[in-house]
């Protein structure tokens, strides 16, 4: 059957079955109303920092502030020496920081951090290690249900 055949099938059928077929399934309308977005950005240009970390703001401020979202920050390559302890950045630590008093949860690459041979000791207090990699920690969180930006 085509598709036109079927959607006239189901337009005869009547609002009821449309409504049965077409109808969200209570539990999961339930599970994410109670839930606040949870949104990932992705960081990988060192230019890009401290415009990042201001959307992230920018994020908190447009929803009434961090307790209306779950923002993760995930960041690899060369984005990744912006959070570097020796960086010397104060905007962007001073960012960084507010942010993670925030909630903000990071994730550097674990990739990265081997390939710049640079420990979590060497970063901004915060982050965690995203081991398999920076790109699979943002697939695993889209899988997981957290929209994805990259700024």
């Amino acid at each position: 059957m085509d598709r036109r055949a079927l959607f006239k099938s189901a337009f005869m059928a009547g609002p009821s079955f449309l409504a049965a077929v077409f109808r969200p399934d209570a539990e999961a309308v339930a599970s994410t109303s109670d839930t606040v977005p949870r949104v990932a950005y992705h960081l990988s240009d060192l230019d890009k920092a401290a415009f990042v970390l201001g959307n992230i703001r920018n994020h908190f401020d447009g929803v009434g502030g961090p307790g209306n979202v779950r923002v993760a920050l995930v960041v690899h390559g060369p984005a990744l020496r912006a959070f570097r302890l020796d960086g010397g950045n104060e905007a962007i630590t001073q960012a960084f920081e507010a942010l993670r008093d925030n909630g903000v949860a990071y994730h550097a690459c674990g990739n990265t951090m081997r390939g710049m041979k640079i420990s979590l000791d060497d970063l901004l207090p915060g982050f965690e290690v995203a081991d398999k990699g920076g790109v699979v920690k943002l697939a695993e969180l889209q899988a997981d249900g957290w929209l994805y930006l990259r700024p």
